[in-house]
């Protein structure tokens, strides 16, 4: 009897033992499959999504971090001789709004470019940034020239931010929630290294 139920007993415990590794092996696959699919799913689900940079992390870099070294006071009294860039400075201090194309609601930055145009020249520019930066001519940043309209890389898209050129390095423009229209140079760090073109407006061209 001995004989006979040991081979037995130990095919049993053999077979046992194979099913507890097999149940193991599958349950340690399919972890790996499910993390597998989980990490390819927010991938595609973040590729997927328009980027809003309204719920981001950067819009305007956290509003620069919070810095006030860029206030509105120590340009005011400035003198600009070009109609656009003059009626873009007479906002300063005008509250940030997206979507917003009007001093009584506030203005994004391709609001105010909008705005400004229109009240100094008469142009209707279309609303967007993107769509702005393909009017006009292009411009060199050292060929600048006060009222030229300056973009930068700030999420993600080549022009996803606009503002007016004023001379030596600075621009104006409507920066993002939580702020307002406001100069600022284009040496500074974050600006410099986001920059991505100019575009000069040909009025006889866009008054057609």
């Amino acid at each position: 009897m001995r004989i006979f139920f040991q081979p037995f007993t130990s095919a049993l415990i053999d077979q046992s033992t194979r099913k507890r590794w097999l149940c193991l092996l599958t349950a340690i696959c399919s972890i790996l499959l499910a993390g597998c699919a989980t990490n390819s799913g927010t991938g595609a689900s973040a590729m997927n999504t328009p980027y809003d940079w309204r719920t981001s992390n950067d819009p305007i870099g956290a509003l620069l971090s919070r810095q006030k070294s860029s206030t509105t006071k120590s340009y005011k009294d400035i003198r600009i001789d070009h109609p656009l860039a003059a009626q873009a400075m007479s906002h300063l201090g005008i509250s940030y709004r997206y979507g917003g194309k009007s001093p009584d609601t506030g203005f994004d930055c391709s609001g105010l470019v909008l705005y400004s145009a229109q009240q100094s020249l008469g142009l209707k520019l279309p609303p967007r940034a993107d769509e702005q930066a393909l009017l006009g001519s292009y411009v060199s940043r050292q060929d600048l020239k006060v009222g030229d309209l300056v973009f930068f890389n700030t999420m993600g898209r080549r022009y996803s931010h606009v503002g007016v050129y004023i001379g030596d390095d600075l621009f104006v423009h409507s920066p993002a929630k939580g702020g307002v229209v406001r100069v600022e140079s284009m040496t500074m760090r974050y600006w410099d290294k986001r920059y991505t073109g100019a575009r000069r407006l040909d009025l006889a061209e866009l008054s057609k």
